[in-house]
């Protein structure tokens, strides 16, 4: 019974601690100077780690490489082992993300999905009213907010003058599935996806009680048309929130853009543009989903120092006279890139899992053929 005893007292203690310093002041949107304390020392830290590597590497490995170490990504699969140093320094790196962070993170990210699911429930009770969407508003930023913290996230927003407004459609680049969270700290979306089960779908369920999300089954993501119906319905209220689009259709490498799919600049209406670029200094947030899983994704970005990243809110977009929906979508992709200090590429995102068709190798075959032989420079065209 002692040990019983001891074990609830702990666990009170730490879900009070977690709570009045964490959680509470998430819900109302202020800071207590934990995170910039934390961030100060991560900071300070990993330019210290930089000056042991400087010291004691040999110069097998280049400056940049090591430059780049975060405890976190090996630049070399024995790396840590290259002086005491270094090993103790990676060893308590680890204590620290998986003993004490991790456990942490999970106590935020379920507290945060559980006032998800309660509040928006709750709020779906109500007739529809201005009260209602106010309520579904602040839930939202709250929880959202909250899990944001399970990562440790630093956001710095910019140009917050240019906001998507209601009636209007949020188009991003996509690295990672938390694109979603890092935006709705700020301000409230309505997602658009396909109707999943398990946690992801008693989450979805419950959102849409609340607020007009737009979710699809399986066999209505493929009716093109259908889809833009639907959409367009949404954009003609201007009542309802801006609708939250990733026209990549997948996560691409945090140092990228690449095409953005046509469909969503068929449905009319204003697009607002907005930029996301992470900090690979505190952890890697993009997602390769062709090689981890949802779990093991989690997993690696919840022991990752931090997710630090940089929001730019763009002006306002709408197509031209003439200009088609392709045209205006690789318009609205070269805006984003740029801002976002982004390489843009015109390649189709779903070569992740898709092999490249032979049309176009043989493209580009025929290109570097001509460039070797010095008739022509090489052209890029895609069906």
């Amino acid at each position: 019974m002692e040990g019983a005893d001891l074990a609830v007292k702990l666990l009170s203690t730490w879900l009070t601690l977690v709570v009045g310093l964490i959680v509470l002041p998430s819900a109302f949107g202020l800071s207590l100077g934990i995170s910039e304390i934390y961030m100060k020392i991560l900071v300070k830290t990993l330019e210290g780690l930089e000056a042991i590597v400087e010291d004691e590497v040999t110069q097998r490995f280049s400056s940049e490489e090591l430059v780049s170490w975060n405890l976190l990504t090996r630049t070399n699969v024995n790396f840590q082992y290259i002086s005491p140093k270094l090993t103790m320094v990676w060893v308590l790196g680890v204590l620290i993300r998986y003993c004490f962070l991790l456990p942490l993170r999970v106590t935020l990210a379920f507290i945060g999905i559980s006032l998800l699911i309660i509040g928006t429930t709750l709020v779906g009770q109500l007739p529809d009213s201005s009260i209602k969407s106010w309520l579904s508003e602040l839930v939202h930023l709250t929880c959202c907010r909250i899990c944001v913290r399970s990562l440790s996230g630093t956001i710095h927003y910019h140009n917050k003058q240019y906001r998507p407004q209601k009636g209007g459609i949020c188009v991003a680049n996509h690295t990672s599935p938390i694109d979603v969270l890092i935006l709705t700290t700020d301000g409230c979306y309505a997602m658009v996806g396909q109707v999943h089960g398990g946690l992801m779908g008693i989450i979805q369920r419950a959102m849409v009680k609340a607020c007009p999300h737009v979710w699809f089954e399986r066999s209505e993501m493929k009716d093109r048309h259908l889809v833009t119906k639907r959409l367009r319905e949404h954009v003609a209220d201007k009542k309802k929130l801006p609708i939250l689009i990733f026209p990549e259709g997948t996560c691409i490498n945090n140092t990228s853009v690449m095409m953005f799919k046509k469909g969503s600049f068929e449905i009319g209406g204003t697009i607002y543009p907005v930029a996301i670029k992470y900090n690979p200094q505190f952890g890697d947030a993009f997602w390769n989903s062709s090689k981890y899983g949802m779990v093991s994704y989690l997993l690696r970005i919840m022991t990752s120092w931090a997710i630090v990243c940089d929001v730019w809110y763009m002006p306002p977009m709408t197509r031209e006279e003439g200009e088609d929906a392709v045209q205006f979508a690789n318009r609205v992709k070269s805006a984003i890139a740029v801002q976002g200090g982004l390489t843009e590429l015109p390649w189709d995102g779903g070569l992740k899992r898709a092999k490249v068709k032979d049309t176009f190798k043989e493209e580009q075959q025929k290109n570097y053929s001509k460039m070797i032989v010095g008739n022509g420079s090489p052209s890029l065209e895609l069906d």
